[in-house]
């Protein structure tokens, strides 16, 4: 494994554990609120200042100016990380952490695999193997198992 790929997976596994944190935290700050859907606005509030802050602080800010010729439809990702916010604030309280996830990430293993093998929004295709099917079959087994 190159150290580049090692790099990018420790990353992403960290950023995945702070998912986990921030999904207790929003279920707790949805308590504190009293509304799940306030508490999602809110995050994304502060998650907002601070992205334009990182962002300008590390010089990045013309970006912004580009927006104009972007097309409407790649703004979606807020939305959809609207959706992901609240559903994870929502259901945690019910659900625990570890079953909330679990549903999370099979969710997202199914859409990754549609995602992939179409090559989606210009990305390189990867055909669905038995390899990744099995993949999904173990995380859905997970989903099965947190609920038991």
């Amino acid at each position: 494994m190159s150290p580049t790929v090692l790099l990018s997976l420790c990353v992403v596994a960290t950023a995945g554990a702070a998912v986990a944190v921030q999904g207790m935290v929003n279920a707790a700050l949805g308590r504190a609120v009293d509304s799940a859907l306030a508490a999602s606005a809110l995050s994304f509030g502060v998650g907002f200042v601070a992205l334009i802050a990182v962002t300008l602080a590390l010089g990045d800010g013309a970006a912004f100016a580009r927006l104009p010729s972007v097309r409407p439809g790649l703004l979606a990702g807020g939305l959809l990380g609207a959706f992901f916010v609240w559903s994870i604030a929502w259901g945690v309280p019910t659900l625990g952490v570890v079953s909330a996830f679990a549903a999370l990430i099979l969710g997202q293993m199914l859409g990754a695999l549609v995602l992939d093998a179409v090559g989606a929004f210009g990305m390189t295709v990867h055909d669905i193997t038995w390899k990744r099917l099995a993949a999904v079959a173990m995380v859905a087994g997970g989903v099965v198992l947190s609920r038991l």
